[in-house]
C-alpha cells in the first residue's frame, strides 16, 4: 500500500483518536487538528472518516503481513519461529487492542457505510502466509498433517481477547493492581500459554 508521509501521519492521528474516543467520538475536524492539518487535506487524501478508517485497516492489515513475513524467514527451527509470530502478534494485538475493538464493532455495524473487502482481502493475504508456513512444516515432518490450520489465529485471538475483556475478573484472580502488571502478566505469562497451546495443536497427531 503506497501512502506519504503526511497521508501515513494522518492515519496514526486518527488511529490515535479512533482508540481514545471510539469511531462515532472523533471528528474529522479533531483529526485535521491534531494532524496539524487542514479538513480538506483529509478529504483529499481519504474523501470521508468511514473511507479514512477503511484505509487504516489496509494499512495495518499489510503492515502486519510485511512483519509477519519476516519473522517467518528468521533462520530459526519451526517452533522457534511459532513462538517469535505469537510473541509479536500478541505484542501487536495488545498494543493496538482498541483499535482492534473498534474495528470488530465497525464490521458489525451493518449501517455504517465503510468498505470492507480491500481490508479482509489484505487479511486473506496474511493466512495465507501462515498457511503456507504451517504446510512446509508439515511437509518437513514438524507439524502434524491434521491440524486445522484456519483456526490457528482465531484461536490465538480468542484467547487474548477472552483475557482481555474479562480483564476485571482476571485482574482480581491474578491479583493485577496496576497496568503494569497487567500488561507484565500479558506477555509473561499469557503469551507463554498461547504458545504452549498453538505449539501442542500443530505437533499433536490425532
Amino acid at each position: 500500500m503506497d501512502l506519504n508521509d503526511k497521508q501515513i501521519q494522518i492515519l496514526e492521528v486518527a488511529e490515535k483518536l479512533f482508540a481514545e474516543n471510539g469511531f462515532d467520538g472523533t471528528s474529522v475536524r479533531h483529526i485535521a487538528k491534531e494532524a496539524d492539518v487542514n479538513v480538506a487535506m483529509i478529504s483529499y487524501y481519504f474523501g470521508s472518516k468511514e473511507k479514512l478508517l477503511g484505509t487504516l485497516m489496509i494499512y495495518r492489515a499489510s503492515h502486519f503481513r510485511i512483519q509477519a513475513e519476516s519473522v517467518l524467514t528468521e533462520e530459526m527451527s519451526y517452533l522457534d519461529r511459532i513462538d517469535a509470530l505469537i510473541e509479536f502478534a500478541i505484542k501487536r494485538i495488545h498494543s493496538n487492542r482498541r483499535m482492534y475493538k473498534i474495528i470488530h464493532f465497525e464490521y458489525s455495524n451493518v449501517s455504517r457505510q465503510i468498505d470492507f473487502d480491500n481490508y479482509l482481502d489484505q487479511k486473506l493475504e496474511n493466512y495465507k502466509l501462515i498457511e503456507n508456513f504451517v504446510k512446509d512444516g508439515q511437509r518437513a515432518g514438524v507439524f502434524s498433517k491434521t491440524v486445522d490450520i484456519p483456526l490457528i489465529f482465531p484461536t490465538i485471538l480468542g484467547t487474548y481477547f477472552n483475557f482481555y475483556y474479562n480483564k476485571s475478573f482476571f485482574q482480581r484472580m491474578h491479583g493485577l493492581d496496576n497496568i503494569t502488571s497487567f500488561d507484565d502478566f500479558v506477555y509473561k505469562k499469557l503469551t507463554p500459554h498461547i504458545q504452549k497451546t498453538i505449539k501442542a495443536l500443530l505437533t499433536y497427531e490425532i
